[in-house]
């Protein structure tokens, strides 16, 4: 359900540092009247005491660093986990239904208000995104194929009737929010900065219908692993009862109610000491779907296969990514349908998404019986895809495949 992304309720890590003290940001971050939601400061940015000259594009523009700020926040970069953390800035633009969107702004990070007959809070009438910026080791920052969020975005909403930002808006207005809040860009090696773009209806609607006014935010958060073994393998249990998509369904966009809805069966899975939920196809239930928020792949031999896109499934920005790093390395990467069985015979199984970037499977259980892969850890194939891919991502690797944007 997520390839490129994280599950909403993985942001709220009670572990996370106690980053709302306000010691750690600047002055005004906290909300009050001034800073709501439909207020006419609600799409300014603020007397830029802490930010100097803004500019709509990413070239030439001044981060709050050049400014006097620290160059980094005060946290503990050592000990990140994947949860909110509340930073400078968030990004803000509004259209009405059957409108376009025209170019929004930044502002300080704080709550915001939609009236209690949104359209998001009454029929989840919701989307959103996940990204990442890393920094580098000679001080730029790259994100990695936002465009594809944006195309991903531009298709859900088509789904959930919703109008959208171009891409080129979307992949400017993430840009401005990540320099913006460029101190809390972990340094290299320590995590990322995970970028949330949210498209909502926050107009007022009672009866089942568009809502008459739409909502495009981004706000931003450092974040560590996803999972709390890192890269150190994780345990799944294959769900039999419950479905997380159905054909005809929202299953392949990135609508917020898919998340809800896994959140039961992973939930108990947890409790019962594993890492997460494998969920099947609702018809024949035998060929593989997801797990909560990731794509699965399995390993036999040179051949790498994932379930093929059908609908029910999310197509993973990281996935195909994935597919592509696969077949440059010289594997036999395929989109198929894919059995429990061959899930159950296979080499090696790892899964992939913006948040867990790729994760190996250390045991699968299935009914009671549970299958374990390897003895030595993470396996080979996953490692070398794994280092492939992050090497890219984090600029230490010449990017042959023009994946990388530098916003410097």
């Amino acid at each position: 359900m997520v390839g490129g992304g994280a599950l909403l309720a993985g942001l709220q890590n009670p572990k996370i540092i106690q980053a709302h003290s306000k010691a750690l940001l600047p002055p005004s971050i906290f909300t009050d009247k001034k800073h709501s939601f439909f207020s006419s400061q609600s799409l300014k940015v603020q007397k830029q005491s802490h930010f100097a000259s803004l500019k709509t594009g990413a070239v030439g523009f001044t981060s709050a660093i050049s400014n006097g700020q620290s160059p980094l926040a005060d946290i503990d970069w050592d000990n990140l986990g994947f949860g909110f953390m509340p930073t400078d800035y968030m990004y803000m633009m509004k259209c009405a239904q059957g409108e376009k969107f025209s170019d929004g702004k930044l502002q300080r990070f704080g709550n915001i208000e939609l009236s209690p007959s949104a359209g998001i809070l009454n029929y989840g009438q919701g989307l959103f995104e996940g990204l990442k910026a890393y920094k580098t080791e000679d001080g730029n920052i790259l994100m990695f194929r936002p465009e594809e969020n944006g195309e991903r975005l531009s298709l859900g909403a088509e789904r959930m009737c919703m109008p959208s930002p171009s891409v080129e808006q979307f992949v400017k207005a993430v840009k401005e929010t990540v320099l913006a809040n460029e101190r809390w860009i972990p340094p290299p090696g320590k995590g990322s900065l995970y970028i949330r773009p949210l498209l909502m209806g926050s107009g007022s609607v009672l009866g089942l219908a568009p809502a008459p006014e739409y909502t495009f935010l981004i706000y931003v958060s450092p974040v560590g692993n996803y999972y709390k073994e890192g890269l150190s393998p994780i345990n799944l249990i294959i769900e039999t009862e419950m479905h997380r998509a159905t054909p005809g369904g929202t299953g392949g966009v990135k609508t917020i109610g898919n998340y809800a809805a896994v959140l039961k069966a992973q939930s108990a899975a947890k409790a019962k000491g594993y890492s997460d939920v494998l969920y099947l196809d609702s018809i024949e239930k035998k060929y593989l779907e997801e797990v909560s928020s990731c794509n699965v792949f399995v390993v036999k031999g040179n051949v790498i296969s994932t379930p093929a896109i059908k609908g029910t499934i999310l197509p993973g920005i990281t996935r195909k990514s994935i597919i592509d790093v696969a077949h440059s390395l010289g594997f036999q990467a395929e989109e198929r349908r894919v059995t429990v069985d061959e899930l159950l015979n296979a080499d090696e199984v790892f899964v992939t998404g913006t948040a867990v970037v790729l994760s190996p499977v250390g045991s699968i259980t299935y009914f009671g019986k549970r299958v374990s892969y390897g003895s030595s850890g993470v396996g080979v194939v996953t490692q070398q895809l794994y280092s492939a891919l992050t090497r890219l991502q984090m600029g230490l690797e010449e990017d042959n495949m023009n994946w990388t944007v530098k916003l410097k």
